[in-house]
């Protein structure tokens, strides 16, 4: 290979590294935004990845990814809280979420970002998804016990309550191996 072609497919390479290593996709990094302004009251901040070493994501139930968990910062590092974007599985389909977190690990804020099915949508209500606000790290809660069904989005409410199970789960492990 030329010295240029070198050149140019390593900066090239470098490029995507930097500035492609920690994105969202526009759609849902927009809807992020949306709710970290609204639920913690703040305009200008940043998004900080939090990178999970692979001893520690291995002892995760579901393994986080690069662009999954985020310090949410304002200023010079004021740290706000924490983001967790994710999938969920439906009838047919998958639905993003959203994990609002405040400082103390708290869940704040819990939203569906976008959801592909015809029917279920339901589960993206306020409403329902307050039940989950203030749930802490080994949490858990259960379907049609803590968490109120709802006719027509069993499917979908279920793999809701699942995954906030899960990653208040994998909170807890992250927490004792020092990742916050």
């Amino acid at each position: 290979m030329s010295s240029k072609r070198f050149t140019y497919f390593f900066s090239l390479l470098f490029t995507i590294c930097l500035f492609g290593a920690f994105s969202l996709p526009k759609n849902i990094q927009k809807k992020v935004n949306k709710q970290i302004s609204k639920t913690f009251a703040v305009k200008d901040f940043a998004l900080k990845p939090i990178h999970i070493i692979d001893s520690v994501n291995t002892k995760l139930k579901k393994k986080i990814g690069k662009d999954q968990l985020f310090k949410i910062v304002q200023g010079e590092q004021e740290l706000i809280g924490y983001a967790y974007v994710d999938k969920a599985p439906s009838k047919t389909d998958e639905f993003d979420y959203l994990i609002l977190l405040n400082k103390e690990l708290i869940i704040a804020k819990t939203k569906v970002l976008i959801y592909r099915e015809d029917y279920g949508n339901e589960i993206g209500s306020k409403r329902w998804l307050k039940q989950f606000n203030g749930l802490k790290s080994k949490q858990k809660v259960i379907y049609e016990k803590d968490i109120i069904p709802i006719s027509g989005a069993t499917i979908s409410a279920y793999s809701m309550t699942d995954a906030v199970n899960t990653f208040l789960k994998d909170l807890g492990i992250l927490i004792d191996n020092k990742v916050f």
